[in-house]
């Protein structure tokens, strides 16, 4: 498959590039190899192969999904500008 100089021209206003004629002929050609290759891809025998998500067999490591306050407050609440208590103090924004 190839791709003409005015599908090129048509991609560059479509991604706000300003492209020179010499810029133009090379893209077209750049372009053109590329599909060239995906087609070649297109050629493989897929059918026997089962999707995967990695290629190594990693199994995830999965843990509780509990909320917590850290059990940490006093080096939570150490980097507060201000503070009261266990709480972050915060200026007002509603009236």
């Amino acid at each position: 498959m190839s791709i003409d100089q005015a599908t090129v021209a048509r991609i560059a206003t479509l991604a706000r590039i300003r492209l020179t004629d010499a810029q133009r002929e090379a893209t077209t050609a750049e372009l053109s190899r590329i599909l060239e290759w995906v087609a070649q891809l297109d050629e493989v025998d897929t059918g026997d192969i089962e999707p995967m998500r990695s290629v190594m067999p990693i199994t995830p490591t999965l843990r509780d999904d509990v909320v917590t306050d850290g059990a940490r407050p006093e080096d939570v609440l150490r980097n507060a500008p201000q503070r009261s208590g266990d709480y972050f103090v915060v200026p007002k924004v509603v009236e």
